[in-house]
C-alpha cells in the first residue's frame, strides 16, 4: 500500500510518550511492507538528529514548521471562542493547523490510496470528498466529549465553567468529523462505544497500544522498601488529578499506617499544581527523567489513580512490561482484563490504602503480580500484533474482534 500519515506531533523519539508513541510504533511496522509518506511539524524540542532518525523509517518525510502560537487576551479570547462555534472546530484545534502543511496534503493527496489522521487534531488536514477514492482512516485515542463531560462528573476540571460552555461544540465536531472517514479506529472498546453514539453508521475498530519490549525489559530484582511511583505527562489535566488525588488524599492516610511510604512523581512538564505537591510529606517532584524504564525499576509499586480519561494507558502498559506491580483505577486499567492477577484495582481511597499496603507488606505478592504483568504483556500488547490489526483496516478489511 501508497500510505500517507498525518501525524502534526512529531513522533519521535518513541520515548517521549503520548500519542507519539503509538505513531512512531505503528509506522515502523508498517513501513517494512509498505511505502509510507509521513507529514508532520517540527516544534521546539525536535532535533536534526531526531528528524534523520525518522527518515529512515518511510519512503517520504515532509516536516513543517509548527504554526505560531495564538495571542493573548480577553478580546482574542472572546474572539477565538465565536470563530469556534462558526466554524465548529474547537479553538485549541484551530490553533494547531498549519496553513503550509495543509496546502501540501491537499496538493499531494491524490497520489495516495490510504491516508490516515494519527489523531483528533490531524482531521483538520483532510477533506469530506477524499473517502470516496481512498480509504480514510481515524486513528484516536479517546473522545474529547466524553471525556470533559467525564471530568466534569467527577469534579476533576480544572476549569469548569469553560468545559460547560465547550461541551456542545466538542460533541458536534466530533460527529462532524467522523463523517470524513472510511474507518475508525480507537483503543478500547469503551472508546468504540463512545463513537459509536458520535458516529453510528462508520465502521469501528479496536486496536489496542503495545510496548516496545527492548525499551522496558522486565526487572531482574524488586527493590523492596515503600516507594510508590507516578508517571505520565504532568501538563495533562487527567494526570495532574491523578497525581493531587495520590498525593493529598492516598498518601496521609497510607502514611499513617506506613511513615516510610514515599511517593515519586515523574513526567515531563509539572506546572505549579504538581510542584506544589512536593512541599507534602514523603513527596518528591522528578520531572522528566532520561530512560523511564529505570525510574520504574526502582519503584516498589506503580499507582495510577486515574479519576478520568478514555483510552488505554501507555503509563499502564509501561509499568507492567517492566516488571512493576501496578496499582490502578477503572481509568487506569480501561481496556484491561488483568486483574487481579498482574494488577490490583483500586478506586476509592479507602482500596487504594488497603492495596498498597497489602503489597507494601508481601514481596510475594509483588512477584507474582510483576511474572504475571509481564506475561499478560507479552501476550496481549505487542506493537506487531497492534500493526496487523492496522494493515487489515488499511487495506480496507475488518479485522476479527479481539
Amino acid at each position: 500500500m501508497k500510505i500517507l500519515m498525518i501525524s502534526a506531533p512529531f513522533p519521535y523519539p518513541p520515548s517521549q510518550g503520548g500519542t507519539q508513541v503509538r505513531t512512531f510504533n505503528l509506522l515502523k511496522q508498517l513501513s517494512q511492507d509498505h511505502a509510507i509518506t509521513l507529514v508532520t511539524q517540527r516544534s521546539g524540542h525536535v532535533t536534526d538528529a531526531d528528524i534523520a532518525q525518522l527518515r529512515e523509517y518511510v519512503a517520504e518525510l515532509q516536516v513543517f514548521p509548527p504554526p505560531s502560537p495564538p495571542l493573548g487576551g480577553k478580546w482574542r479570547k472572546g474572539w477565538r471562542f465565536g470563530q469556534a462555534w462558526l466554524t465548529g472546530v474547537p479553538a485549541h484545534i484551530r490553533s494547531q493547523i498549519c496553513p503550509q502543511m495543509r496546502a501540501w496534503v491537499a496538493a499531494q493527496a491524490p497520489r495516495f490510496t490510504v491516508i490516515t489522521a494519527e489523531h483528533t487534531v490531524n482531521e483538520v488536514y483532510l477533506e469530506p470528498q477524499w473517502r470516496d477514492r481512498a480509504q480514510v482512516v481515524a486513528n484516536l485515542h479517546s473522545s474529547l466529549s466524553a471525556t470533559v463531560e467525564q471530568m466534569l462528573a467527577a469534579g476533576t476540571s480544572d476549569q469548569g465553567r469553560r468545559d460547560r460552555l465547550n461541551l456542545p461544540l466538542l460533541r458536534r465536531y466530533e460527529q462532524g468529523y467522523c463523517g470524513k472517514f472510511s474507518h475508525l479506529v480507537v483503543t478500547t472498546p469503551e472508546d468504540r462505544a463512545q463513537f459509536q453514539r458520535l458516529s453510528p453508521n462508520t465502521p469501528i475498530t479496536v486496536i489496542p497500544n503495545g510496548v516496545d519490549l527492548d525499551l522496558f525489559p522486565m526487572r531482574t530484582v524488586d527493590p523492596g522498601g515503600a516507594q510508590l511511583m507516578f508517571m505520565g505527562a504532568m501538563d495533562n489535566q487527567p494526570n495532574i488529578d491523578a497525581a493531587q488525588f495520590l498525593c493529598r488524599e492516598i498518601l496521609p492516610p497510607l502514611r499513617a499506617i506506613m511513615p516510610d511510604v514515599t511517593v515519586a512523581l515523574v513526567g515531563a512538564r509539572p506546572g505549579p499544581a504538581v510542584q506544589a505537591l512536593g512541599a507534602l510529606p514523603g513527596v518528591t517532584v522528578w520531572g522528566k527523567v532520561a530512560v523511564m524504564v529505570e525510574a520504574l525499576h526502582e519503584a516498589t509499586l506503580c499507582v495510577i489513580p486515574m479519576r478520568s480519561g478514555f483510552g488505554i494507558k501507555n503509563k499502564t502498559l509501561e509499568a507492567l512490561a517492566a516488571g512493576v506491580p501496578v496499582v490502578g483505577s477503572d481509568r487506569a486499567l480501561e481496556g484491561l482484563t488483568i486483574d487481579p492477577q498482574g494488577a490490583i484495582r483500586a478506586n476509592t481511597v479507602g482500596e487504594f490504602v488497603a492495596a498498597i499496603a497489602g503489597l507494601l507488606r508481601s514481596p510475594e505478592q509483588r512477584q507474582a503480580l510483576a511474572q504475571a504483568g509481564r506475561q499478560y504483556i507479552e501476550t496481549h500488547f505487542t506493537w506487531q500484533a497492534a500493526a496487523a490489526r492496522y494493515a487489515t483496516v488499511l487495506a480496507g478489511a475488518m479485522p476479527p474482534e479481539l
